[in-house]
C-alpha cells in the first residue's frame, strides 16, 4: 500500500513540475516581441505595466514652432529586457521599448508655468533582433502604430485616432541614422533616461 502511495505522490510531483514547465515555456515564448507571418510587429499589450524609463519632450515653443517631435514621449521597456539590462548593462536580443506619444496640454498650473500632458495621440516601438534585422544598425528596427502615420515617414502625418494593430518597420534612414549618430548607448538615448543610467551596473 505504501508503495502505491509513493508512486501516486511521485506522479503528482511530476505532474506539478510538468505544469510549471509548460507555464514557464509559454512565458518564455511570449516575452519577446510578437510578429505576424509577414514580419509586421503586433501592437504590444499591457506596456503601461512595464518599466517606465523617461519622458523626453521637445516643445514647439523652444524650436521655432517647428519641433520634429513636439509631444511628450513616455518610454517603457519590457520587464525581461529591463532585468537583463540591470544585470549586464546591455540591451539583449529581443529587447523592445515602447514610446507612447502624449500631446502638450496646458502650459500653466497652480504650481507655475510649464508643459503639462494632454491626450494620448500615438504609439511607437523599437525592437532589437539580430535574426530579423541583421542589416539594420545595431539590429534595431522602428515601428509606428499611430493611425495617421509618423513624422519620420511623412510631413503630412497626423496624430490621434485609433491605433493600428500591427506595423511595418521604417526604412533605415527614417530613424536609425539619427539614433546611430546621437544616441549614447547602442542606438538608445540613455542620456535622456535616468532610470536606465541608474540601473546600469557599475564596472
Amino acid at each position: 500500500m505504501m508503495g502505491l502511495l509513493n508512486r501516486v505522490h511521485m506522479l503528482g510531483v511530476v505532474v506539478v513540475f510538468g505544469v510549471v514547465a509548460v507555464v514557464h515555456g509559454v512565458a518564455a515564448q511570449t516575452m519577446d516581441p510578437r510578429f505576424d507571418t509577414d514580419g509586421n510587429l503586433l501592437r504590444p499589450e499591457g506596456y503601461r505595466e512595464w518599466i517606465y524609463v523617461g519622458t523626453p519632450v521637445t516643445p514647439n515653443d523652444m524650436n521655432g514652432g517647428k519641433a520634429a517631435f513636439p509631444e511628450f514621449h513616455n518610454v517603457y521597456i519590457h520587464p525581461d529586457s529591463w532585468a537583463h539590462y540591470k544585470k549586464t548593462g546591455t540591451f539583449r536580443n529581443g529587447t523592445i521599448l515602447v514610446k507612447e506619444l502624449v500631446s502638450v496640454g496646458s502650459k500653466a498650473a497652480t504650481s507655475g508655468l510649464g508643459y503639462f500632458m494632454g491626450e494620448y495621440i500615438g504609439l511607437e516601438a523599437t525592437v532589437k533582433d539580430a535574426k530579423r534585422f541583421p542589416k539594420e544598425p545595431g539590429n534595431w528596427a522602428y515601428f509606428s502604430f499611430t493611425s495617421g502615420g509618423s513624422p519620420m515617414m511623412s510631413k503630412e502625418a497626423t496624430h490621434g485616432g485609433p491605433l493600428k494593430d500591427k506595423a511595418t518597420a521604417f526604412p533605415t534612414a527614417a530613424c536609425a541614422a539619427c539614433h546611430q549618430a546621437a544616441a549614447a548607448e547602442d542606438m538608445v538615448f540613455t542620456q535622456y533616461y535616468p532610470v536606465l543610467r541608474a540601473a546600469k551596473p557599475k564596472r
